[in-house]
């Protein structure tokens, strides 16, 4: 804390005001990117474990890829997220995931102080210091202080999640403003990061700009994201919470009086003034755009442009797969595929991918070498062993539970060729119903004498670990409950990395027809059981056959290859934020 002013950067020459003008006159409130005026991407989340940032889930590693992707295409990005002191890793002790909290230093990682910026909550100025990593033409811009905490700390509508909002969009805007850039375009990815759009209006409205000019130029350079249909991330905070935290940092009494009108009584949430802040809006597959749910202030629903995720293919793809991808003309420059992809991929035999599975069996037994399962137990795999994996964030909804509802027969299918099931994913810390299907999964499993030594649970679950098993496992199990996953990328660097997948038609899989994977469907839960049993059979005699299991991977590389592109899903956005 401190008694010095408060950080503001007025408007340079109000440039921007200048620009708004010219653009009416052009009819065209759109501008190319550049250095000085990049495509900023915001995201309460970062999961880039290189980088020394470790976030909660997929959220995370997409904004990590799509920097990445932007890096690879030659796209001025920057990345503006807070920096976290703590993060946290699960360890499991007898049946029970523990949190610890491990402290992060960000000069290990090449982040470089550049100064410091202030906010204004509950009566106090809170300073925050701006850290930056560059790379060749994107970078990272973090703000962060000693009482920041872990990702996610606190409730979704808690004071202490509502400071770490308003850091990363005040402070964050500030940040901008300190290093000398001015957003072409701004993409909020959830509605935590709505701060940082209100900052700008607030900047531009209190520079001498009419409210009214100031909200639309804000609205066509802004792009709303939204990543769930879960409502978790959805907050909703009180007037009480906005007069200690919020209003303090907002300098136009019109832009205060704006968003004093939106509490209704006396509640606010976030994304409805995040609707309507942003006149560009995004679902993350083609069905979340169908059905994402959501109404603007008059209670129309909200139209969402479908721009599905993708995957930086170079991180995520064993580098001999992706080697075969290129040198074959499967995959063009970028990692886009070419024209003639689909005739292409008759050059994957069966030989290759057997190979490739014994590159990559050798890359999952060197990640899995600290990483002992729950009985204590280091894995080694031979290259004949079948592996079915599950590696997803575990929420609810994903049903990491499902194949262990008839333990018998999970027995019996596993029994036909010795395979093994692996089970690993992030428990959000206070998910008590989610803690206690895992408990009460590995009671189930230390019943059963075979499945005790052939499913393994492996705790802490990150980035290298989902790497290794991409590409060393033989199988991915992605089951949840049709109608709640938005898009999901694990699939993606399984498909990738030539595993078949087992899936329910949901999120970004639905891209494609259900015919193009090993698809589990069933108008009861009892149903999809049932046939996801028969898929894991089916996996297992199609995986020993050679024209069967060329035929199933080539269908879904058919099907899936520009689904997956992070260079595809960065073009998308471009040619929607960029439209003549």
């Amino acid at each position: 804390m401190t008694d010095e002013p408060y950080f503001y950067h007025p408007l340079e020459n109000i440039e921007d005001i200048d620009d708004f003008e010219a653009a009416v006159e052009r009819k065209n409130f759109t501008y190319s990117v550049s250095p000085e005026r990049p495509y900023t991407y915001w995201t309460l989340e970062l999961y880039d474990q290189n980088n020394g940032v470790r976030g909660g889930g997929g959220l995370g590693i997409l904004a990590a890829d799509t920097r990445r992707v932007a890096e690879q295409m030659g796209i001025p990005l920057a990345l503006i997220t807070p920096f976290y002191p703590y993060e946290p890793r699960q360890v499991l002790q007898g049946s029970q995931v523990v949190d610890e909290h491990l402290p992060v230093d960000y000069h290990k990682f090449g982040f470089k102080l550049i100064d410091t910026v202030n906010i204004k909550c509950c009566g106090y100025l809170c300073q925050l210091e701006v850290i930056e990593k560059r790379f060749k033409n994107t970078r990272i811009i973090c703000v962060t202080e000693p009482n920041f905490g872990e990702l996610y700390s606190g409730m979704s509508g808690s004071d202490h999640r509502l400071y770490q909002e308003i850091s990363l969009g005040f402070g964050g805007y500030a940040a901008l403003k300190l290093l000398g850039l001015k957003p072409a375009i701004m993409q909020l990815n959830e509605v935590a990061t709505f701060f940082a759009a209100l900052a700008r209006l607030d900047e531009l409205a209190s520079n001498g700009m009419d409210f009214y000019e100031a909200m639309v130029y804000t609205r066509k350079h802004t792009l709303y994201t939204n990543h769930t249909l879960v409502q978790a991330a959805e907050a909703e905070f009180s007037e009480e919470q906005f007069a200690r935290f919020v209003y303090p940092n907002i300098k136009s009494p019109a832009v205060l009086k704006w968003l004093k009108d939106k509490f209704v009584n006396g509640k606010l949430k976030l994304s409805s003034v995040t609707i309507e802040i942003a006149e560009l809006r995004s679902g993350v597959s083609k069905l979340h755009a169908r059905v994402a749910n959501y109404h603007d202030i008059a209670g129309n629903k909200v139209k969402f442009r479908a721009i599905t995720n993708g995957i930086d293919m170079e991180k995520w793809v064993m580098p001999e797969i992706l080697d075969f991808y290129k040198s074959s003309g499967i995959l063009e420059k970028n990692t886009m595929p070419s024209v003639d992809y689909i005739e292409k991929l008759n050059l994957l035999s069966a030989s290759k991918i057997r190979n490739f599975k014994r590159a990559g069996r050798k890359i999952l037994n060197k990640t899995l070498e600290t990483r002992p399962d729950q009985n204590g137990k280091i894995l080694e795999f031979s290259d004949n062993d079948f592996i079915f994996d599950f590696k997803r964030r575990f929420v609810d909804y994903k049903r990491p539970e499902l194949p262990f509802k008839d333990p018998s027969r999970l027995r019996s299918i596993l029994e036909q060729r010795g395979a093994h099931y692996i089970l690993t994913g992030r428990i959000h810390t206070g998910d008590h119903i989610m803690s206690e299907k895992l408990r009460s999964l590995l009671s189930t499993v230390a019943a059963d004498s075979y499945l005790s030594t052939h499913v393994h649970y492996i705790a802490d679950y990150d980035e290298k670990l989902a790497y290794g098993l991409s590409v060393g496992s033989n199988v991915a199990i992605n089951v949840p409950i049709v109608g709640l996953e938005a898009c999901g990328t694990s699939w993606m660097k399984d498909v990738a990395n030539l595993n078949l997948l087992i899936s329910t038609h949901d999120g970004g899989v639905a891209d494609a027809s259900s015919e193009s994977y090993l698809s589990v469907r069933g108008a009861t839960e009892e149903a999809e059981l049932d046939e996801l049993y028969r898929r894991m059979e089916e996996a297992i005699l199609s995986s020993y056959n050679d024209f069967d299991l060329e035929f199933l991977l080539k269908k879904q590389l058919a099907a899936y290859l520009p689904t997956i592109s992070g260079a595809r899903m960065l073009k998308d956005y471009l040619d929607y934020l960029f439209a003549s």
